[in-house]
C-alpha cells in the first residue's frame, strides 16, 4: 500500500529491527545510570540493580535520583515519539507534531496558574493542573473540528493552532504576572525533567502504555488512511472513527507527558522521521519503533543536559532543540 525502497515488511525484519532497538534503548538506559555529576562503575550499577550492594550511597544516586528520572525521559521520549508519528498519520502532514494542536500550550497554562497561586507545593498539583489544561484543549479542539459526526483534519490543524496561539498568549501574561517565580515558570516552558519521581512515574505509566498499545492496533489503518480517505473507505476502514479514536489517545499521551516534563520540543518531530527513513513508512514498524528510537534519544539528551555543565543543569528541552533542528534541517535537505 505504501511505496518504499524499504524491503517489504514481514515478522522476521519486524523482530530483528524492534529487538535491536529494544537492546539499544537497554543500553542507553544503563549508560545514563553509569554516568553523571558521580560516575559509577558498571559493575556497580549492576550490583545496586540486582540489590547485592551494601553501598548506601550508590544505592541512593542509581536508585533514588537517576533511575527515575532515566525512566521518566524514557516514557516521555516514547510517548511524544509515537503522538508525533500518530498526528503526521491523521494530518498526513510531515510536519505535524505534538504540540502543533495547542495541547502542550493549554498544560503549561495550567501548571503556571499552579505555579503562580502557590499550589505547587504539593508535588502531584502541578502535573495535575497540567493535565486538565491539557485535556481542555483537547476537547475544545476536538468540538471545533468535529462536524456532522466526522474529524475534518484540515479543521483540526487550523483550530489546534489557533487555539495554541491563545493559550501562548496567556502564558505570556502569566509569566507577567506571576514575575516572583519567574525561574519555575521558565524551566517548565524549557523542558525540565528534574523533578523525577517514582509517584509521577507511576501515574503515567498504566494509561500511556494502553494508549501507546492501542495506536499501535491503527497500524494498517493509518496504512491505509495514507493513500486517501476515500480509498480507505472503500478498503473498509472506518475513518471518522480512526481519526477521532486516533486523535483523542495521542492527545491523551501528549498531555500525560507535558504534565510530568514540561514542553520538550522536536522529540515527535523528530524520531518519527528518521524512523521513517531508517526503517519505512508501514506504521506497523513504523510505531513501535519511535517508542523505542524516541525513549533512546530523550534519555541520551537528558543525559547531556545535566553532565555537559555540571553541575548546571540545562532544561532538556533547550538540548532537544539544538539537537534536533541541524538534524532535521539536513534531513529535509537530503530527502
Amino acid at each position: 500500500m505504501l511505496s518504499s525502497t524499504h524491503p517489504p515488511l514481514n515478522p522476521t525484519r519486524l523482530a530483528v529491527t524492534l529487538t535491536g532497538l529494544a537492546v539499544l534503548l537497554a543500553c542507553v538506559t544503563f549508560l545514563a545510570l553509569c554516568l553523571g555529576s558521580v560516575s559509577i562503575s558498571v559493575a556497580d550499577v549492576a550490583r545496586v540493580l540486582a540489590g547485592i550492594s551494601s553501598d548506601g550511597t550508590l544505592r541512593t544516586i542509581v536508585l533514588d535520583i537517576r533511575l527515575p528520572r532515566v525512566l521518566l525521559a524514557m516514557l516521555v521520549g516514547a510517548g511524544l515519539a509515537i503522538a508525533g508519528a500518530t498526528f503526521q498519520a491523521l494530518l498526513r502532514n510531515p510536519l505535524a507534531e505534538p504540540f502543533i494542536l495547542g495541547i502542550s500550550s493549554g498544560g503549561t497554562v495550567g501548571a503556571l496558574l499552579a505555579i503562580g497561586l502557590g499550589l505547587a507545593a504539593l508535588s502531584i498539583t502541578t502535573p495535575l493542573m497540567s493535565f486538565l489544561g491539557s485535556a481542555s484543549v483537547m476537547l475544545l479542539v476536538y468540538g471545533l473540528a468535529h462536524r456532522r459526526g466526522y474529524l475534518d483534519t484540515y479543521s483540526l490543524l487550523l483550530s489546534g493552532v489557533m487555539i495554541g496561539a491563545f493559550f501562548n498568549a496567556a502564558i505570556l501574561m502569566l509569566v507577567a504576572v506571576f514575575n516572583q517565580e519567574l525561574r519555575n515558570a521558565f524551566l517548565w516552558l524549557m523542558g525540565n525533567l528534574g523533578a523525577a519521581n517514582l509517584q509521577s512515574i507511576a501515574i503515567i505509566t498504566g494509561p500511556l502504555l494502553i494508549a501507546c498499545g492501542l495506536l499501535i492496533r491503527q497500524s494498517r489503518n493509518f496504512n491505509l488512511i495514507a493513500t486517501g480517505d476515500e480509498q480507505a473507505m472503500q478498503l473498509g476502514v472506518e475513518v471518522a472513527k480512526v481519526k477521532r479514536l486516533s486523535y483523542l489517545l495521542a492527545s491523551l499521551i501528549t498531555g500525560l507527558v507535558v504534565s510530568v516534563s514540561g514542553v520538550v520540543g522536536f522529540v515527535g518531530l523528530l524520531i518519527p522521521h528518521i524512523c521513517r527513513i531508517l526503517f519505512g513508512p508501514d506504521h506497523r514498524i513504523l510505531l513501535p519503533s519511535s517508542i523505542l528510537l524516541g525513549g533512546a534519544f530523550l534519555i541520551l539528551t537528558d543525559l547531556l543536559a545535566r553532565t555537559l555543565l555540571s553541575p548546571t543543569e540545562i532544561p532538556v528541552g533547550a538540548v532537544t532543540a539544538v539537537i534536533g533542528a541541524p538534524i532535521f534541517i539536513y534531513l529535509l535537505r537530503k530527502t
